[in-house]
């Protein structure tokens, strides 16, 4: 129906029944012959159409089981009481051809009211996306700046020109990452030390340069950044490997992600350890055993061997003044039946069960987030893990009243807490 704006103000509608078969041109005739003279010559329907002051009439009717029934409506730009007292002369009418037949007035609707809400609704449609497309423009300008700025820092580093931060010559310590796009993801969050291999064919630049500095690796948490981590563990001088959470990649994680990842960054041989990593050169030596090392090699690892016989003599000096741990032999108690249940179950999946006290499973969750979970509970009794059982794990679990931890080995352990029992899977054998 085509409603003239510029006339239109009311709109009647209204239902029609009848007893019988009916036609559109037989409820149109009642309608005008049966109002005729009834509300004088100012309302005369005839007289208000060739003036324009109603429109025209529109029925829908729909036969059923010998009876009809449909809807009606009619435009007009009558006053409200004029337009009142048409709707209720069209209820007066009781007869449609030769058919009985009823009209009820549902409603006699403003147009200017509709109009005014569909004016509304519009207009808050288009606030928000003006106010959306203002943010996202906003947005562009802030990202288009930063992007700039990223650029600017990034640099082309050695004879292989590899992607790197500004900090690479200046820092005692290298990020190692697999693209250009990871280097401008960490150089967004102000970690300038970063260079980038461009894939699993390692550049000697970035080889050389991982014999002068503590080196991490920083990899996607997918095959792909196992791969070239994989590489980088036979041709380069490796002090540490971060990973970036499964199945994501550096260059779209977002910086508490990062700075997690790289928190929990794990020494090269107990990486290793973990994962039964074994890397060999062409006579089936280890590639870091070479004879032909260079100067800074040299250095790097004598420092990190004064480091560990410090720590070693620390250690010992502890000992000292230690009172000997008698080993206890292993009970087989319910627990530790479950313990072993458990540990089958994970065995090569590379996760940790989370037990309370009575034994009952808390949660479960990847081995390279354990221990940041021990330090948020409070009510981890035991633990349970496809993993070594190295010296961090007892200090931290010690610190949060964990009583037995059960992994695959023990691993080198230097002072082994008395609160934390320890089992490994020789122990259940």
């Amino acid at each position: 129906m085509v409603i003239d704006p510029s006339t239109t103000k009311y709109l009647i509608k209204a239902k029609i029944k009848a007893d019988g078969i009916i036609e559109k041109s037989d409820v149109v005739g009642a309608i005008f012959g049966q109002t005729e003279g009834l509300l004088g010559d100012e309302l005369d329907l005839r007289e208000l159409q060739r003036s324009a002051r109603v429109g025209r009439i529109e029925v829908e009717l729909d036969s059923k089981n010998g009876k009809s029934d449909g809807v009606l409506t009619l435009p007009t730009s009558l006053d409200k009481v004029e337009t009142v007292i048409l709707a209720a002369a069209f209820e007066s009418i009781d007869r449609v051809g030769p058919c009985k037949a009823t009209i009820h007035v549902e409603e006699v609707e403003d147009v200017r009211v509709s109009r005014r809400k569909q004016v509304i609704e519009r207009a808050k449609i288009l606030l928000n996306e003006v106010m959306e497309k203002s943010k996202t423009d906003s947005e562009s300008i802030a990202e288009n700046v930063r992007q700039a700025v990223q650029v600017e820092e990034i640099t082309s580093y050695g004879h292989d020109h590899c992607p790197a931060g500004p900090n690479i010559n200046d820092s005692d310590a290298i990020v190692i990452v697999e693209g250009r796009r990871d280097v401008l993801n960490l150089l967004k969050y102000g970690i300038k030390n970063v260079i980038a291999v461009g894939g699993t064919n390692v550049p000697r630049t970035v080889i050389d340069l991982s014999k002068e500095k503590i080196t991490t690796v920083f990899v996607d948490g997918d095959r792909g950044g196992e791969l070239i981590l994989r590489e980088l563990l036979q041709v380069a001088d490796v002090d540490f490997i971060a990973r970036a959470p499964q199945t994501r990649e550096v260059e779209e994680i977002p910086q508490k992600l990062i700075m997690k990842s790289l928190k929990n960054k794990i020494p090269r041989e107990q990486y290793m350890d973990m994962y039964n990593i074994k890397i060999e050169g062409k006579n089936g030596e280890d590639k870091r055993q070479d004879n032909g090392e260079k100067q800074p090699q040299r250095m790097k690892k004598e420092f990190f061997s004064k480091k560990k016989d410090q720590q070693q003599q620390q250690a010992r000096k502890e000992e000292d003044t230690t009172p000997e741990v008698v080993e206890e032999p292993v009970i087989t108690t319910e627990k530790q039946k479950n313990y072993e249940t458990i540990l089958n179950e994970i065995s090569g999946s590379l996760k940790a069960v989370l037990l309370d006290e009575n034994g009952k499973e808390i949660r479960t969750i990847p081995v390279r987030e354990l221990t940041d979970e021990i330090k948020k509970g409070d009510n981890v009794s035991a633990i349970v893990f496809d993993g070594i059982v190295t010296q961090r794990l007892l200090d931290i679990a010690n610190n949060k009243n964990v009583k037995e931890i059960v992994g695959i080995k023990l691993g080198n352990v230097v002072k082994m807490p008395k609160a934390v029992k320890v089992l490994t899977k020789n122990d259940f054998q």
